[in-house]
């Protein structure tokens, strides 16, 4: 097993060490927490080991989760790898893509591996219908979220938005050609809801809604491509699959039969993908012990969390 570590024991860091706790991929050493009164209360509630530094956890794992704030992110991460040690990072990976670019180089000139907490990738929604999301030519993502103080310390694109960003440049094989988004801030000093169309060179647009004033949860995204359309519900955990194809000569009695303009008849079915109950937090951190093992690329490498980054970044310039 994998000797791991955790730096920062908030909200999410308290998910992740019990995650890592029942993991039998990994064995979770202990954590460091800043706030030595948070780290006290973790620790005797749980009974995780407190290290007092750092560079002493570092010592005493073969790798570090940082589920720290991403100001922070880039500083613990070059700490992490100088020594050698893999990283697993929340999203978004870095504070600036400058230095996302430099943990990238750092990971590669020290030959250790990294992944990037974008979840989604994991939502069993999602790793449902990704196989059947082929040429998408139009994506559209609403995700809105009822106001909550944490995470307001960043834009909206960056809190909310960067995951779909993420998704949608897993299935879109092609380059971003333009981007143009507008946001306001309501509550917060940064944007609170937001809107970017993104163009892909190869014709594909997608639309991006985001919000964390809204007055309820909603995450989901629909592709349109070919004859299909597939609907992803992240937080239902739900997918549709709509299909099309050429209709037979002697319709069933309950087929469902489209006729366009020059008469070409087309059949609409229905695809019922399996949906697997997961713990999506559970499953990237034990493909990351399998990518580590097995010397494999990690299902969200580094790279693509700096283009993720990249592209949020744009949008918000464009603010």
């Amino acid at each position: 097993m994998l000797k791991a570590g955790v730096l920062g024991a908030g909200h999410l860091g308290k998910i992740h060490l019990r995650l890592l706790n029942q993991s039998n991929k990994y064995d979770l050493i202990g954590f460091y927490d800043p706030d030595a009164e948070n780290a006290k209360r973790v620790s005797e509630e749980f009974g995780y080991q407190i290290f007092d530094t750092i560079a002493d956890l570092i010592k005493a794992v073969d790798v570090v989760d940082i589920v720290t704030p991403t100001l922070s992110h880039f500083d613990c991460a070059k700490q992490c790898i100088e020594a050698g040690k893999h990283i697993f990072i929340e999203k978004p990976i870095s504070n600036t893509v400058d230095e996302a670019l430099k943990m990238v180089e750092l990971a590669n000139v020290q030959k250790v591996k990294g992944q990037v907490g974008h979840v989604e990738r994991f939502n069993p929604a999602f790793t449902g219908v990704k196989d059947m999301i082929e040429t998408p030519m139009f994506i559209e993502t609403h995700r809105l979220a009822e106001f909550n103080p944490r995470g307001t310390d960043v834009p909206v694109v960056l809190d909310l938005m960067i995951h779909d960003i993420d998704v949608i440049l897993s299935v879109v094989k092609s380059k971003v050609k333009q981007i143009s988004a507008s946001g306001v801030s309501v509550i917060s000093e940064t944007p609170d809801i937001a809107n970017a169309r993104i163009e892909f060179e190869n014709g594909c647009v997608a639309n991006l809604t985001a919000s964390r004033i809204s007055l309820k949860n909603m995450r989901k995204s629909r592709f349109f491509q070919k004859d299909a359309y597939i609907s992803v519900d992240f937080l239902e955990k739900k997918c549709e699959v709509v299909k099309m194809k050429d209709a037979p000569e002697t319709p069933g009695e309950f087929d469902m039969i489209l006729q366009n303009a020059e008469g070409i008849k087309k059949q609409i079915y229905f695809e019922n993908p399996d949906i697997e109950v997961n713990n999506a937090i559970l499953d990237e951190l034990e493909t990351f012990a399998d990518a580590i093992n097995n010397n494999t690329t990690p299902i969200v490498s580094l790279t693509q969390g700096m283009e993720a980054l990249k592209v949020a970044k744009q949008i918000i310039d464009c603010f």
